[in-house]
């Protein structure tokens, strides 16, 4: 039985640790005084924006209320202003001040260009010129943000988080939603995008022990960058999943305030829809090169370096490094009580506009977040109506249920064995029975139809008694399979705690490029340069553009295995791919000669086998 009581308590007992990255900003705050300080905007089809509300006359009871209007009419929230430049200056001056300690400065780590190859810097070339036509976040914005979100710590320094309990499929879910006002992912920490207002959430999965009556807890899941399922999961006896007492630990990403396991620096990386054709097709090629041929140029090695599946896709990096600002129980600084969501406020379940700049960006990257409850386009979360199956948990049972549906499973399918022996008894009977007849009208001519029907039925007969028998085979194969589970299960073994995992998103290793530095200055140059050859090429040396285009690809390509430390590799690639070419080559050439060729070996081959069985 569940009260909000016995909810908060739970909430209270396994709310996490946030831990920061240097230099972060902004921290979860109360949605209260940011809706207070902002202003309620409308932006309807081919019309300038409409302010609705004024920044202090609004609040959670005025933004609950209904926004009727036509279709293609988004609401959003503006927190803050562009800053003048005496404002601006004065950010800036007060930033460099506070810059001298340690918690807020920060350090980029190795180039997030060197960590992949020449077409995600292409693209990546492309998607940052985009920014210049696409809806954004000005510059400035965060600035002003960061001035709001200071003076409201200095009128009542807080931090606090949105928690939610809810009970489906046998388990109890806590969910911590945590509201920053401000994603400066792109503006400070090079990241993709900025946006005003960003909703962050994490899940802890709570099983009850019948038989003493405790709830403990079993799963935790992170969210991050609109992922879901499977790879979001961990259970609770993961090594990764850091702990202080029953508090999980989160590394949050600069500026995006992503949730990651571990600290490090995380490759994300963005895809943009129309190239997933191209994507997929390289991808195959790619799983040919390594699985067919065995060439798996290195990476291995170094997997943060370069990652196979890379290409067409914008990379950056989120610095999740835990060395700034911890917050959580017992930590530097602490959470304040948190704010219910159970039931769900009129602002959560009303309010279905943006919490924060609505820039008509395409991408979507640079508008501000929904609530909680919904999504940009006002479609319910999938993480809010089904948080057990946004991290694929609505495959598994509680523990303590798990055996009860092991064993009930067991019983159906050995009543569903019982059932089909009994049928293929049946048909058995059949069989023999038609076989019977079909030998005694074998001598019969005037029986002939009779005997083709009769043959006709034995062999579809015969068929279906051989499917049934080896369903009743793979049954029985799956009955011991579930009895040597459940006895698992009865010695409290729930099997390795990571076989859930696909593609776990792993901080780039401690390894570095040759010549680290020199390195990250050349992959920040490569597109700019080859672009500025390709016009040289072009203006200056038309008649030998295509011998200049060969050999500027091979010499940049040289020049990123060395680095790489993959000339090796890089050889014997071009030594297979020649080689290919070479055969296939070949093969046009002399394609006849090359059947004739293989028929003669082919009429050799078989003669010379067939003479061999005679001698021996």
């Amino acid at each position: 039985m569940s009260t909000p009581t016995t909810d908060l308590a739970l909430l209270r007992r396994f709310e996490p640790v946030l831990r920061f990255t240097r230099g972060e900003q902004f921290f979860p705050m109360d949605i209260e005084p940011y809706v207070r300080a902002s202003s309620l905007w409308v932006q309807r089809p081919d019309e300038p924006p409409q302010k609705l509300v004024a920044e202090g006359e609004l609040d959670l009871d005025r933004l609950a209320r209904p926004c009727a209007d036509e279709f293609g009419a988004v609401h959003f929230l503006k927190f803050a202003e562009p800053l003048s430049p005496i404002e601006l200056a004065t950010y800036y001056d007060l930033r460099a001040r506070r810059d001298g300690s340690e918690q807020a400065v920060f350090h980029a780590g190795p180039g997030r260009l060197a960590r992949v190859g020449y077409t995600s810097r292409f693209i990546d070339a492309l998607f940052s010129i985009s920014l210049l036509a696409r809806g954004r976040v000005p510059g400035d914005l965060a600035a002003a943000a960061a001035l709001n979100y200071q003076q409201m710590q200095k009128v009542h320094e807080h931090y606090t988080y949105h928690g939610r309990v809810v009970r489906q499929n046998g388990w109890i879910v806590l969910q911590y939603w945590f509201f920053y006002p401000f994603n400066n992912w792109r503006s400070g920490f090079f990241g993709a995008n900025d946006h005003e207002a960003d909703w962050e959430m994490i899940c802890v999965y709570l099983a009850q022990d019948e038989l003493l009556g405790e709830i403990y807890p079993a799963w935790v899941a992170y969210a991050s960058h609109d992922y879901q399922g499977d790879d979001l999961r961990r259970r609770w006896d993961d090594p990764e999943v850091q702990k202080v007492g029953e508090h999980p630990v989160i590394y949050v990403g600069a500026g995006s305030h992503a949730s990651y396991y571990s600290p490090g620096e995380y490759l994300t990386e963005i895809t943009v829809s129309f190239l997933h054709p191209l994507l997929r097709l390289v991808e195959g090629v790619q799983r040919f090169w390594r699985q067919q041929l065995r060439q798996y140029g290195g990476d291995e090695t170094h997997p943060d370096l370069v990652e196979v599946s890379n290409i067409f896709r914008i990379p950056f990096v989120d610095y999740a490094r835990g060395d700034g600002l911890t917050l959580g129980p017992g930590q530097e600084k602490e959470w304040n009580s948190p704010h219910s969501l159970d039931p769900a406020p009129p602002w959560v379940s009303s309010y279905r506009g943006l919490w924060g700049l609505y820039t008509r960006d395409r991408f979507a990257g640079e508008d501000a977040p929904a609530g909680p409850m919904f999504n940009r386009n006002g479609s319910v979360r999938r993480a809010w109506y089904d948080p057990v199956g946004w991290a694929g948990l609505d495959k598994l049972a509680p523990p303590d249920d798990t055996l009860n549906q092991v064993l009930a499973e067991k019983a159906a399918i050995c009543e569903r064995q019982t059932m089909l022996r009994a049928t293929v008894d049946e048909k058995a009977r059949e069989l023999q029975s038609l076989g019977v007849q079909a030998a005694a009208m074998r001598t019969q001519p005037h029986l002939f139809k009779l005997y083709t029907a009769h043959q006709q039925r034995i062999e579809a007969l015969g068929k279906e008694v051989d499917n049934l028998r080896a369903q009743i085979a793979t049954d029985q194969a799956l009955v011991e399979a579930l009895t040597f589970y459940a006895e698992q299960v009865r010695a409290g073994d729930l099997g390795p705690p990571r076989a859930h995992i696909q593609r776990a998103h792993r901080p780039a290793s401690a390894a570095r490029l040759r010549w680290s530095r020199l390195a990250e200055v050349w992959a920040a140059a490569s597109i700019s340069l080859m672009l500025i050859i390709f016009v040289m090429l072009v203006y200056f040396g038309g008649q030998y553009l295509m011998v200049g285009l060969v050999s500027t690809i091979a010499l940049f390509t040289f020049i990123e295995a060395g680095f790489r430390g993959r000339l090796i590799g890089l050889v014997t690639s071009l030594t297979i791919a020649l080689a290919v070419v070479a055969a296939l080559v070949i093969i046009y050439e002399f394609f006849w000669s090359l059947v004739v060729a293989g028929v003669v070996l082919a009429g050799l081959y078989i003669l010379w086998e067939n003479l061999r069985e005679l001698w021996n």
